[in-house]
């Protein structure tokens, strides 16, 4: 490999004007445990949740049927969601991203049978999988985007209207990201919903994704949370969903 080609595979350390968690973020997380989210959703996720429901039942492993769900959310290419499947055999994993690109990616050999891919827009599927009394058992985001920008505090998902609604799904939350900021303060905004979180130093010995071996190989700080967010029930009941 080429020195120019070793540079451009560098990922950049992240900037951004927040030094620390978000001013606003108790009244922001605050604001959305009162206040459902109503926004319509979006047509292709309605569909694309329709057929997912559809899989699951002919796979024997409906929600409502004793099979475990594992919710690999941001999945990009998939490669997560082929480690998870392949991790735990005796799990449906569902590797969700709203691009159809990224999901089209070719990867060598067939999915695991245990594995679902599926392009959808994870904030109108959150509030579907919530109104269809749905429960994971694990809930991954591994690196999603930080939006590092003090400005866009609302588009993180700790700062989001639907962050109640992915709560609310219940299960084992792990959040990677290789900015500690991100990850304190979901663990801030954890706390406002009464759950605890362990935030710790993460090493990627064997990357589960492109973006994680990028990061541990420029030389990144990594991070893991992790939280049982079974117990959570502090949000509003939403009203039903307008399609």
């Amino acid at each position: 490999m080429g020195k120019r080609q070793a540079v451009q595979r560098r990922s950049r350390h992240i900037v951004s004007n927040q030094a620390g968690p978000h001013e606003r973020l108790a009244e922001t997380v605050r604001t959305h445990l009162t206040h459902p989210f109503q926004k319509p959703v979006q047509p292709h996720t309605r569909a694309a949740f329709e057929h997912l429901q559809a899989c699951l039942t002919a796979a024997g492993a409906a929600p409502d049927v004793d099979r475990a769900l594992i919710l690999d959310a941001c999945c990009g290419v998939g490669d997560s969601s082929r480690h998870l499947a392949v991790r735990h055999p005796d799990c449906r994993v569902i590797g969700v991203d709203r691009s159809a690109h990224r999901l089209a990616r070719h990867r060598d050999g067939r999915l695991p049978d245990n594995l679902i891919l599926l392009r959808a827009d994870l904030v109108d599927l959150y509030r579907l999988m919530r109104g269809a009394g749905w429960r994971l058992a694990r809930h991954c985001l591994f690196y999603p985007n930080p939006y590092p920008k003090a400005a866009h505090l609302g588009r993180r998902w700790h700062g989001s209207p639907v962050f109640p609604d992915m709560l609310a799904l219940g299960g084992m939350l792990e959040v990677r990201s290789n900015w500690r900021v991100y990850v304190d303060e979901f663990a801030g905004a954890l706390r406002l919903c009464g759950i605890e979180a362990t935030v710790e130093p993460w090493t990627a010995d064997s990357p589960v994704t492109a973006f994680e071996r990028k990061y541990r190989d420029s030389g990144h700080g990594l991070w893991r949370l992790c939280a049982d967010v079974n117990g959570f029930a502090g949000a509003a009941v939403p009203p039903p969903l307008n399609f």
